[in-house]
């Protein structure tokens, strides 16, 4: 999840209204069977917020191996219960010594919390997965998504960061394409939901809704205008290279993930009127020719990833219909005539970025762990570390052993 105001993490009463249980017609809806059943304690820091509260319901969801569930907030949220599927869960006071004995850590409560209290987990032999955007680019730090680079979880040193939801259903597309022709240029263009930015964000475009009806005037306090019958080109703060703090999180870490430090990337990210999932336009520019039918034909070998594609039909996916799946939907997969060569590919992505682009991704992190025995750092297991360093003292963001091209 993203935030316009800094990562501030949202709290959340009441039900999930806007994440609904994947369906069950979802291909990974459920826990991976082979994993080791050990009754693991799990912490869950950000609990009252609408990713941390869907986290606890992924959780529940796919039968993860939770002996023991510690919901952490606030100061100000210690003492709250929040209900999850008809259970009370208590919530604690998120300090250092309230991870003694936390086997796994999912952490959506905000940058600032993350830099602060990551550490301290992770220092008391907890591993961290952290859907902030503190240490997505620490050259140490591995960034994993579940499809994409699992191998990189293997030198985590206590910590690893979970992408951005906008890089997140684009990456698996892209390094499909990287395996199978190479890439030279991406440019994506994200239409994103308000859940993106939480509950207020939630609250304020329902009221702009109930004021457009009666007649009265749209008020904004969490964007800069009303989001309502609207599209804002600004997601997050402007940079001083007039790019959107969210639309740099999809170039740097894409280029991260995929192991493509130099690929060349440019994002536009706009929020538009929907509660959830986000959409994406891709135009790629690959190195060697690929037509729409073998682009299709790979994007669906993707394990979570769902073909919607038949233009005389109007069959494409939809924001309101990937709302509640863990899917990456993709269709309108066309030539780009613009680039000689049918070296061109268009294509558009679908996601709910309160699951996969936020909290099913981290679970499913937390279950690649398990099955391969990763779950302690590289250090207490004897295992290389993520990252290397220069004689200079300087850390080179690539993984072990990955090459300056990466697959393509």
């Amino acid at each position: 999840m993203t935030s316009d105001r800094g990562e501030r993490p949202e709290e959340a009463s009441g039900p999930l209204l806007y994440s609904r249980r994947a369906r069950t017609s979802d291909r990974d809806s459920g826990a991976v069977p082979d994993m080791t059943r050990q009754h693991l304690t799990v912490a869950v820091v950000g609990a009252t917020g609408v990713v941390g509260r869907t986290m606890i319901q992924i959780l529940a969801e796919r039968e993860f191996p939770v002996g023991e569930l510690r919901l952490m907030a606030s100061g100000r949220s210690a003492g709250r219960t929040v209900s999850i599927e008809g259970r009370s869960h208590d919530i604690v006071e998120a300090t250092g010594d309230a991870f003694d004995g936390v086997d796994i850590a999912l952490f959506s409560a905000g940058g600032d919390v993350s830099r602060e209290l990551a550490p301290q987990a992770a220092a008391r032999g907890a591993t961290v997965i952290d859907n902030s955007s503190a240490w997505r680019m620490e050259p140490t730090i591995p960034l994993v998504v579940s499809q994409v680079n699992p191998d990189d979880l293997e030198g985590h040193p206590g910590i690893i960061a979970n992408p951005n939801c906008s890089t997140m259903q684009l990456v698996p597309i892209l390094m499909a394409i990287r395996d199978s022709v190479g890439i030279e240029r991406v440019v994506v263009d994200t239409y994103q939901a308000v859940s993106g930015t939480g509950g207020d964000a939630i609250a304020e475009f329902e009221g702009q809704i109930r004021a457009h009806v009666a007649g009265e005037p749209k008020r904004a306090t969490v964007y800069p205008h009303p989001i309502a019958f609207n599209a804002l080109p600004q997601v997050d703060v402007f940079l001083d290279n007039g790019y959107t703090k969210e639309e740099w999180k999809v170039v740097s870490e894409s280029r991260k993930i995929l192991h493509l430090p130099d690929l060349r990337v440019s994002c536009t990210a706009v929020r538009v009127p929907v509660f959830v999932s986000h959409s994406e336009a891709v135009h790629v520019e690959t190195r060697e020719p690929l037509s729409p039918d073998r682009a299709r034909e790979l994007f669906a070998a993707i394990d979570g990833v769902v073909i919607q594609d038949d233009p005389s039909t109007s069959t494409y996916p939809l924001a309101s219909d990937a709302a509640g799946s863990d899917d990456i939907f993709v269709g309108r997969v066309r030539q780009d005539p613009s680039i000689d060569g049918g070296r061109g590919i268009a294509f558009w992505v679908v996601s709910d970025n309160l699951r996969k682009g936020a909290a099913t991704n981290a679970v499913q992190i937390a279950e690649e762990l398990i099955r391969r025995g990763w779950i302690q750092a590289a250090a207490v297991r004897g295992a290389q570390p993520y990252g290397v360093e220069r004689p200079d003292g300087d850390l080179v963001r690539e993984p072990v052993g990955a090459s300056a091209e990466g697959s393509a």
